[in-house]
């Protein structure tokens, strides 16, 4: 069956005070409407295609920096939950299949739901709308079914007390034909207390045409939606704990889980030891055996088997870390590779560089890949030893078996097998601080006696 993804982000979010559109506010390091993307990714979809409204610039921006394949549509004004998705018709002309609406703000909705609301659209329902049932259903609206088939769907300002009392609950998330689903949106009216055409309107309006509506249940947790700040901290807490559960429960050893944060995409591999105070942004794999040690931060990078990081490095996107190497305390990696059994060890940055096997850096070397305007390239080969505090001036290459001195500067290619030096000549003047102390005290003294 093809599939169609509408995702629901044009909301202003008002509750969040901020000048950001709600959906691009993080969670998991990465804007909350990823999460309802990568839920809807488990069904395999044909087409994707996100309804922005606020701040549309900036999440249109923020879709293709995940997704460049993701069609953005605008809703211009804000008319409710139906207007919103009939936005999408014109993306979807000719389309032959499913439609399923999601919500930016509703991170949690498991690939497993959708692919139960999938099957219950092949049992013959017409229109499959997800439900919960809320230990305080507060202000959600209701669905109300009968003998199996859902009826219809009562917002909370509409609903009698009667109504208020059912605890099955909707999430807004629906599945159905999606010209089936555009043809009723069109019958849709705003005749409500919010004047606003609401989506749930087209369960009522498809049992009127003779359709099978029904409602498939999920856990509550899975339909939490990010309405406020707290509400934004209280859905990283719980994010945190399911990828750190996940993560033990794969053979990751962590020494402190609660200290471990995770991105969206994070993938460790077994055996995998993650010491205290380790964050995880977007775009890491760790592969098996290997040891990312305390405080550390890694971000766009590969790190492999057995290879050693930190404590209190950096690793920027681009950092790959062949089987074996070792990036110590206080050092910065940043689109490098560092090969097998290579060594970087203290207080360093590599930036746009390449490291080969077994070489070893010392100390408070920097590559100085960066000229006001452009990016340029470093090479050092094989087994080659950069000696402490060398500035190695890009593009600059050092061949294999090659050493730099301490304090060297590097601004010429250095051969296989040779030896670089380049700092200024070193000379001892007999005396020359005593007399110079002693000069510098009186001055002192003089112009303390003049104030």
């Amino acid at each position: 069956m093809s599939t169609a993804l509408i995702v629901l982000a044009a909301g202003q979010g008002t509750r969040m005070l901020s000048d950001r559109p709600k959906v691009l506010h993080e969670l998991g390091a990465v804007p909350l409407f990823a999460h309802a993307l990568a839920s809807g990714r488990a069904l395999e979809p044909d087409h994707v295609i996100l309804v922005a409204g606020h701040g549309a610039e900036a999440v249109t921006k923020a879709a293709r920096a995940l997704d460049d394949t993701i069609e953005v549509v605008v809703q211009a004004e804000q008319h409710g939950t139906a207007h919103a998705v009939a936005q999408a018709r014109p993306a979807l002309a000719g389309f032959s299949g499913d439609a399923v609406v999601l919500y930016g703000d509703t991170p949690f909705i498991s690939g497993e739901t959708l692919a139960a609301m999938r099957t219950a659209r092949a049992e013959g329902a017409d229109v499959v709308v997800l439900g919960f049932d809320a230990a305080d259903p507060g202000r959600y609206g209701r669905l109300v079914v009968d003998n199996g088939a859902l009826t219809r769907i009562v917002e909370f300002k509409d609903a009698s007390e009667a109504e208020r009392a059912i605890t099955l609950c909707n999430s807004g998330v629906v599945a159905a034909d999606a010209k089936v689903l555009f043809s009723l949106i069109e019958a849709v009216g705003n005749d409500n207390a919010s004047g606003e055409y609401y989506l749930t309107d087209i369960v009522e309006i498809a049992n009127a045409r003779g359709l099978r509506a029904v409602a498939v249940t999920c856990d509550e947790a899975e339909t939490l939606g990010i309405n406020t700040r707290a509400e934004l901290a209280d859905a990283e807490a719980l994010f945190q704990q399911a990828k750190r559960a996940e993560a033990l429960a794969a053979g990751v050893t962590m020494v402190a889980p609660d200290t471990v944060y995770f991105a969206q995409d994070t993938v460790l591999g077994r055996d995998a030891v993650i010491e205290p105070n380790v964050v995880f942004g977007p775009g890491v794999t760790v592969e098996t055996g290997a040891r990312i040690r305390a405080f550390s931060h890694l971000e766009g990078c590969h790190v492999s088997r057995d290879a050693v990081v930190g404590p209190y490095a950096r690793l920027r996107p681009g950092a790959e870390l062949a089987e074996a190497a070792k990036v110590g305390n206080f050092v910065e990696i940043k689109n490098a590779e560092i090969s097998a059994g290579a060594k970087v060890n203290h207080l360093t940055y590599i930036g746009d560089a390449f490291i080969g096997e077994e070489a070893n850096i010392g100390a408070g070397t920097i590559t100085c890949n960066y000229d006001g305007v452009f990016k340029h390239h470093t090479h050092i080969g094989a087994r080659s030893f950069i000696g402490s505090d060398t500035m190695l001036v890009a593009p600059v290459r050092v061949g294999d078996d090659a050493m730099t001195a301490t304090g060297t500067v590097v601004t010429r290619d250095v051969p296989d097998g040779a030896m670089a030096i380049g700092r200024p000549a070193f000379e001892i003047k007999e005396g020359f601080w005593r007399r110079l102390y002693e000069k510098l005290k009186k001055k002192k003294m003089n112009q303390t006696n003049q104030e």
